[in-house]
This record gives structure tokens, C-alpha cells and sequence, in this order.
């Protein structure tokens, strides 16, 4: 199921294969949600197209006030982009389980980014405690602006 726009999903109690009792005694949670519950996301225009086994793609209409003085997007605002695509990609990997933070990034700027970026991202490894991820941004005309790596702890959802 393509949990893509955080509007689905509901609280779901049950237990996964090879739970401990402490595990058991607690329901599961469907972290889907909690894109659209990031309110940056929504100041920024954040929109999540596709989030499912390990991938997410977000999309972004740079506007005026999101921009630098190049008349390009905001560095940060990119970077928040990169970000965002591989923590959904990492929620999407725990299959919606679990919520994570971000405990490294490390991105790379390639060109500037103008109009309608859109940012991939992707699970690429990892284990029980944390998971690495690969982003990239691209432009309209398909040209990567900018790319990242990060590594996101699992937490247990608010």
C-alpha cells in the first residue's frame, strides 16, 4: 500500500512475528501519519508522492520566499528536502512501525535548484536500531542538484 500523502492509517493493535511479551503488551502503530503532521512540511509545501518498501519520493514548487539571493532555492530548504524523502524512505522500510530522527546527513550541491525540484529517496541498509538512506534532488529537466546520505535512529513513536 503506497502511504503516500500521511493521510492513512490508523492506530492498529497486534503484535509482529517473534514478539516479547513486553512487545506484545503493546499495540503497533501506523507512523504513516506523521508526514502530514510535521508542520514545517507544510509551511515549506512539502508534498510526499510515493513512500512504500523503502523509497519515497517528495515533491517541492520553489517559491519566491523559499530562495536565496541567486534566485535560486534556499540551500537549507533543499537539504529539509533531502531529509524528508530519506525518513520517509527509513518509515517506510519499518513498514510504517516505528518513527526515526536524523543522527547524521551529509549532502553534496551540484547546481542550483529552480522550480519544480523533486527529491527520491531511498533505504539502503541498516539493521533493528538504525537505518542508512541515499537522497537526491532533481530539477525539471531531470538534472541532479543535489544528493545526501544519512543515517536515522528507529524511536518509538510519540
Amino acid at each position: 500500500m503506497n502511504k503516500a500523502d500521511g493521510r492513512e492509517g490508523q492506530v492498529v493493535a497486534g503484535t509482529g512475528a517473534g514478539a516479547t511479551n513486553a512487545e506484545a503488551a503493546m499495540p503497533l502503530v501506523d507512523t504513516s501519519t506523521l508526514f502530514s503532521q510535521v508542520p514545517f512540511n507544510g509551511l515549506l509545501g512539502l508534498r510526499r508522492e510515493f513512500c512504500e518498501a523503502g523509497r519515497a519520493r517528495v515533491v517541492l514548487e520553489t517559491r519566491g520566499e523559499l530562495t536565496n539571493n541567486f534566485a535560486a532555492t534556499h540551500g537549507g530548504v533543499i537539504m529539509t528536502l533531502l531529509d524528508v524523502s530519506m525518513s520517509s524512505a527509513a518509515l517506510s522500510k519499518s513498514d510504517f512501525q516505528r518513527a526515526v530522527v536524523t543522527i547524521d546527513m551529509s549532502t553534496s550541491f551540484l547546481k542550483p535548484g529552480r522550480g519544480r525540484l523533486v527529491a527520491h529517496g531511498t533505504a539502503v541498509g541498516g539493521g533493528r536500531s538504525v537505518c542508512f538512506c541515499e537522497a537526491r534532488v532533481e530539477d525539471e529537466a531531470g538534472d541532479t542538484v543535489a544528493k545526501a546520505m544519512g543515517t536515522f535512529k528507529y524511536v518509538k513513536p510519540c
